[in-house]
């Protein structure tokens, strides 16, 4: 889940599994999989990362180590 804000500023939760594109014309829009879709206030690079960073915490993409080699053990 990613926390967002509306328009209205009404902050809310949102299932970052089921958002299948965002979109910046001029607001941010996320639509999610079953076609609904919602105009929030932060940027397009900000619910990116915070799909990103969901996806890490729930073991969905691989945890980047700075500074660290593939085949260090």
């Amino acid at each position: 889940m990613i926390k967002v804000t509306r328009l209205n500023g009404k902050a809310f939760v949102l299932n970052a599994v089921f958002i299948e594109t965002v979109e910046t014309f001029p607001d941010t829009t996320i639509t999610l999989t079953n076609g609904r879709k919602y105009v929030v206030k932060e940027t397009e690079e900000i619910v990116i990362q915070r799909v990103k960073d969901f996806y890490q915490s729930v073991s969905l993409l691989g945890h980047q180590h700075v500074g660290e080699d593939e085949d260090e053990e």
